[in-house]
């Protein structure tokens, strides 16, 4: 299973079109926030995939959910925008949280700087951001989950 991970697009949907544009064999995407509408309007767009969103600080009414945990290929899979844990100052909340839920994989956003990292049997990606970078150029993630393990990649957009 191939999954996008994006976040951060504050309202510029073109990004993510690219990104979807370069990628028509994944099979999901999902976003960490900060971009519910335009998230809203690219899956109208692109009914082919399955899709996961949570709400960011800058959502304003948003209908996604703060966290979610999503069951994929026999993984379990935490996702936050992460300002409710602090991601800025350190990922031990979320690693926390996640641990809690039992997830293999650790997703956030909110820092626009792209991670990842492997502790102790979790996976944690932050994706960056596909429209403002804070450390280079507009970033997404790729999450492979194959029979033999988990792959974590960021790709430029």
């Amino acid at each position: 299973m191939r999954i996008l991970v994006v976040s951060d697009s504050h309202r510029n949907f073109f990004q993510l079109q690219k990104v979807l544009e370069k990628h028509p064999e994944a099979n999901m995407v999902i976003h960490l926030g900060d971009g519910e509408a335009e998230f809203e309007d690219i899956q109208a767009l692109y009914p082919g995939f399955r899709y996961a969103a949570v709400s960011g600080n800058c959502d304003f009414a948003a209908s996604c959910p703060l966290t979610n945990l999503l069951h994929l290929e026999g993984k379990n899979v935490y996702i936050t925008h992460g300002h409710t844990l602090g991601v800025k100052s350190s990922l031990e909340q979320l690693k926390a949280a996640a641990r809690v839920a039992r997830a293999s994989i650790a997703l956030y956003g909110h820092t626009h700087i792209a991670y990842t990292e492997y502790d102790n049997g979790l996976y944690v990606m932050n994706p960056g951001s596909v429209a403002l970078a804070r450390n280079g150029k507009p970033s997404y993630g790729i999450i492979d989950i194959l029979p033999n393990g988990i792959m974590l990649n960021i790709a430029e957009v």
